[in-house]
Order: C-alpha cells, then sequence, then structure tokens
C-alpha cells in the first residue's frame, strides 16, 4: 500500500508562450517594423527587395505555425489571440506604406485597401462580440482563400517598381490582385456580418420573451 506522501504529483503544465508556434507568430508581429522601415526608401531597389524577403518570410509563417501547433498539439490561448492579430498588423502595416509612397498603390486603387482595412476592423470588432456570447464563426473555405490571394498581391506590389524592371507589369498585376483580394474580402466579410446579425437577433428576441 502506497503512503499519502507516496502519491505521485502531477508533473506542472508547461508554458505554451515559448513554443514554436507561438515563436513563429512572434517573429511576424517583429517583422511588421522592419518591412515598415524598409519601406520608407521606396525608391530604393534593395530596400524594397529586402522588405519583400522579409514579407515573404513572415507570410510562411502564418501557414507553418498553425501547421505546428497541430501536429505537435501546443494549441494554446495566446497564440489563437496573437495570430490573427499578427496577420492584421503585417496586412495593414503594408497596405499603408505602399499608399503613403504615391508610386505603387494610387488613385481608384486606394478604395480597394479601404476596403480591405475596413473588413478587417469589421471582423476584428464582430469576433470580439461574438467571443462575449461564446460564439465562434468559424474560417470558411473562401477566407482562406482571401488570404492567400491578399499576402500574394502585396507582395507582388511591395516589389513594386524594382520588379518591373524583371518583369514588366509587376505593379499591375499586384494591383489586379488586390481588387481581387477586395472583392473577395466584401464576400467573406458579408458572411460574418450576417452571422453576427443572427447572434444579435437571436440574442434580442431571446430578451423580449421572456
Amino acid at each position: 500500500m502506497l503512503c499519502p506522501g507516496m502519491l505521485a504529483t502531477p508533473a506542472p503544465r508547461r508554458s505554451q508562450a515559448f513554443s514554436l508556434p507561438n515563436v513563429l507568430t512572434y517573429s511576424r508581429v517583429l517583422a511588421v517594423p522592419v518591412v515598415v522601415g524598409l519601406l520608407f526608401w521606396p525608391e530604393d531597389v534593395w530596400s524594397r527587395w529586402m522588405a519583400l524577403t522579409i514579407f515573404v518570410a513572415a507570410a510562411i509563417t502564418d501557414y507553418f505555425d498553425g501547421y505546428f501547433a497541430r501536429i505537435y498539439a501546443q494549441q494554446s490561448q495566446l497564440g489563437r489571440m496573437l495570430d490573427p492579430i499578427a496577420d492584421k498588423l503585417l496586412v495593414a502595416a503594408c497596405l499603408l506604406m505602399l499608399a503613403a509612397d504615391h508610386r505603387t498603390i494610387t488613385g481608384l486603387s486606394l478604395w480597394a485597401a479601404i476596403v480591405i482595412l475596413c473588413r478587417e476592423v469589421l471582423v476584428s470588432g464582430l469576433r470580439e462580440y461574438l467571443a462575449e456570447l461564446k460564439v465562434g464563426v468559424p474560417v470558411s473555405r473562401v477566407a482562406k482563400w482571401k488570404t492567400a490571394v491578399q499576402l500574394v498581391a502585396i507582395g507582388v506590389l511591395i516589389a513594386g517598381p524594382a520588379g518591373e524592371a524583371i518583369l514588366p507589369g509587376t505593379t499591375t498585376a499586384g494591383l489586379v490582385l488586390l481588387w481581387l483580394a477586395a472583392a473577395l474580402t466584401i464576400y467573406t466579410g458579408w458572411d460574418y456580418l450576417k452571422a453576427g446579425i443572427t447572434v444579435m437577433v437571436d440574442q434580442d428576441s431571446g430578451r423580449s420573451d421572456r
């Protein structure tokens, strides 16, 4: 018979703060000021290529942090919270810098960037509201395609004038992809808004029935 003092105590649970998926997410957040700093010199070809290299590396981590979290069972609340924030910081900062250089995103194409940014604010607000009600909104396949197209569009636009020397029409191709991302943004944003409105109507109906 085991004495009470001999009973095994459970091992303390290791913190997931510095798990590989979270470290990858941190790196994406840290990439934001670096890319922004490099885009302060839009005329410099090497700054453009360096910004593109870091942006692509950061965008790749967006896939691998989720992949490693699943295969190593390292999902954490910190990761769930920080992952979408890191994505939005990277996208928003790059769009603002590309619009500010007056060479890449100009004219009517500014509306595509505005639509994307407004959708991110809308979805963030809806998710926060629905989270308080313990209602989750799953990410659709179209939303994943939207993210992929959006990242490719921004990457092509970061290359922009520097890429024109290698592949003429780089900026035009990036703007076309940006408009496509904006269209997908509207579509997926409506899905989130519709889900939010449905929950709000149900909540109001439940209160009125009491």
